[in-house]
């Protein structure tokens, strides 16, 4: 446990008598049901037991197996796998509370955190609400009438138009007015959701369009709200909590300003590089904010931030709990969770202001299913292979998902946070490179080796952030040397390879010349062997001969010189293969799946695979990636075909829309043409990667 959480926890009854309270309007919570899944709802339950308080589980078709279910006291099904018909389910969900004598909802963050109505049928039900009042989730949630607030309330805010007028032409008109480029946003968004940037009149119609599709999809919404677009600016955030006695504190900055698809994907705290007067200014306007809307509980002002001059703008206030939440909680040795529950208890904050304490730095890393070469398309299907850093003293490893389960196309792909603390930046930053560099995963493309470049990266060590941060540094996060394999490397897959065979085909038969420790004794073996493998589209070629002394080898690859090798795998944490070539010793990560070798090391994960032999190679294979067709880029659900047989279509016009883990994809023509078949799919039909659904030919 996190020593400044400890001592901070122990004066939480020492300190609440300096906070104000009113009449008692003490309300009692044993049982609490988590409105959400994954992550989050095994977050809330870890604190709720600690607190001695019951947990309830709802679950769709998707989730039955999931650990939020296991983990809860108990748990309902609620419906099938699309959010619509479970987790947005507002009438089951309530019906589950009833049922399950709860006092209490937490909504986690997504699905109905913020929405107005189930707010609302909660107050109605007799049922707690953990979150704000529904006049503070519908004032903040309708972002004009936000912007008008904070206005009022001394809030500094953007240039924009957050009128009601949403016909194109009324749009297109204040678009001009306040000018390019722009951002367009969803009225009642969130996440990135129903958000794109016109840079130029020209985009402003298609952008338009797609976010409305989007804010439709997410939202039940598509009114849209337009702010002038500030270029590559950072995006600060502050932490407020709020009682039903009038009190109000924010719990400092938060910097979220690295960016993909508009949603985060590592935040630190504190905000590197800006001034005491800066982080006090902020936290001052983010209180007031709060309190201009009544504010009871967990909320998050969020804030543009010039880069230069540090000047800040009121951009939108999330209305519950971050994703984020855990960096705040390590810097400020508190529990968030348990903050939110004893004031909907009723309870009065716990600090005044001048005593909540800031402490070192924390940085999350969010470790998503996606392929960042593929423009951090999101993957969906089997982690076949997770091993997840060891947590330990200011490190926690936030998941909902195990080794097996299913990272499922109706949900997002996050899989895990690692959250990190140090004494300073520097060590923070240290500390997330070596335990991101322990995840070994196998089955799904996951993030893990950009965030290792990322947070390597020489602008975001020395603090130059900003939301454009990756497209500007792209030579550096995405290099070229990351497609080329080195001989260790080559070495290492043939080796562990062969040893892991060699223990899995006879686990118990030492004559078989077992590799597996640095004393085995081998005799019976073949005197060379070569490995066949390729990465990416390049072929490799290991030969290996075996010598006569324990786990030594000789090793040529692509028909180079011969290295002396020595060779043995261990269990830690996972499979771990020591190798020494030329008298450098290396100690990584190893582990095989299907037809994959996986090396893991200080800068990541590498993949190999075997070759697949020509009688299992599929007839066909890869004709859905030539000019002639257009596919899905990821698993998804169909939501629109705008195109029919016959159409003739240019290059780069739209086709048709996929909507995966809560985003939308529009696919483009390849090239100049004509629609000659499109595939008999539907409205809200599952399509895989890779599947086809329009086909071209010549005009």
């Amino acid at each position: 446990m996190n020593k400044l959480w400890q001592f901070q926890c122990l004066q939480i009854t020492r300190r609440s008598s300096h906070v104000e309270t009113k009449a008692d309007i003490k309300r009692n919570i044993n049982k609490v049901l988590i409105a959400n899944r994954g992550e989050i709802a095994c977050r809330v339950m870890r604190t709720a037991k600690k607190l001695g308080i019951q947990t309830v589980a709802v679950y769709s078709d998707a989730d039955k197996h999931a650990m939020h279910v296991e983990m809860a006291d108990e748990a309902y099904h609620i419906g099938p796998a699309p959010t619509t018909l479970s987790y947005l389910n507002a009438e089951k969900i309530l019906e589950v509370a009833k049922r399950s004598k709860s006092q209490a909802i937490h909504p986690g963050y997504g699905f109905l955190s913020e929405n107005v109505e189930f707010c609302e049928r909660c107050a109605t039900e007799g049922v707690i609400f953990v979150g704000p009042p529904t006049s503070a989730i519908r004032d903040m949630g309708i972002k004009s009438t936000s912007k008008t607030i904070m206005s009022n309330a001394g809030v500094p805010i953007v240039k924009g138009y957050h009128g009601e007028g949403q016909s194109y032409d009324k749009l297109l008109s204040e678009a001009r007015r306040i000018g390019f480029p722009l951002m367009i946003k969803a009225v009642r968004g969130g996440g990135g959701k129903g958000m794109r940037i016109a840079m130029t009149e020209a985009e402003f119609k298609t952008q338009l369009e797609s976010a409305k599709r989007e804010s439709q999809k997410s939202f039940g919404d598509d009114n849209m709200l337009l702010e002038q677009y500030i270029t590559d600016p950072r995006h600060v955030e502050v932490q407020v909590f709020a009682d039903m006695h009038g009190n109000a504190v924010h719990l400092f900055e938060r910097d979220c300003s690295v960016q993909r698809r508009h949603q985060k994907i590592i935040e630190e705290a504190p905000a590197p590089g800006l001034s005491e007067e800066t982080r006090r200014s902020l936290g001052e306007a983010a209180v007031r904010a709060a309190k201009a809307v009544g504010y009871v509980g967990a909320g998050t002002v969020e804030f543009i931030l010039h880069r230069q001059t540090h000047e800040f703008h009121f951009m939108e206030m999330n209305t519950r709990l971050q994703v984020e939440h855990p960096i705040t909680e390590m810097i400020t040795g508190t529990d968030l969770v348990e903050w939110q529950l004893r004031i909907a208890s009723g309870e009065p904050l716990p600090f005044t202001q001048e005593e909540i304490l800031r402490k070192g730095h924390a940085v999350e890393c969010r470790i998503y299913a996606e392929e960042p070469r593929a423009g951090f398309l999101p993957r969906a299907g089997t982690l076949h292979r997770l091993t997840q850093p060891i947590a330990e003293e200011n490190v926690r490893i936030e998941t909902g998902v195990r080794q097996g389960q299913e990272v499922s196309v109706h949900y997002d792909p996050m899989i895990a946070k690692l959250v990190v603390w140090g004494q300073d930046r520097n060590e923070a930053l240290a500390k997330t490179r070596r335990k991101l560099s322990e995840y070994q995963v196998a089955g799904l493309e996951t993030n893990v080796n950009f965030l290792l470049r990322l947070s390597g990266a020489n602008a975001f060590v020395s603090g130059d952030v900003h939301t454009a941060f990756i497209p500007q540094h792209e030579a550096e996060l995405f290099p070229e040397s990351d497609l080329e394999l080195s001989e260790e490397k080559a070495v290492q897959a043939a080796l562990g390879y062969i040893i892991k065979s060699q223990l899995e085909s006879s686990p118990n038969d030492t004559w078989k010349g077992i590799s597996v420790t640095p004393t085995s004794w081998r005799s019976n073996y073949q005197l060379q062997k070569t490995i066949n493998l390729k990465f990416g589209e390049k072929d490799v070629r290991v030969a290996v001969k075996f010598e006569a002394a324990p786990n030594s080898y000789s090793v040529s690859v692509n028909g180079g010189q011969w290295l002396s090798a020595e060779a043995f795998l261990k269990s830690q944490n996972g499979l771990r293969l020591i190798t020494k070539v030329n008298d450098r010793t290396s100690n990584v990560g190893f582990l095989t799946f299907d037809r994959e070798i996986h090396v893991y090391d200080e800068n990541g994960q590498t993949v190999l695979h075997l070759p697949v032999p020509k009688y299992e190679s599929k007839v066909g294979a890869g004709d859905s990636l030539s000019s002639d067709n257009a596919s899905s880029p990821t698993p998804g659900v169909l939501e629109k075909i705008l195109v029919s047989t016959g159409d003739k279509v240019v290059k780069g016009q739209p086709l048709f829309v996929v909507i995966a883990m809560k985003m939308e994809y529009v696919v483009r023509s390849p090239r100049d043409g004509v629609v000659s078949t499109v595939a008999g799919l539907k409205q809200g039909d599952a399509v895989g990667k890779g599947a086809v659904v329009v086909s071209l030919q010549e005009e």
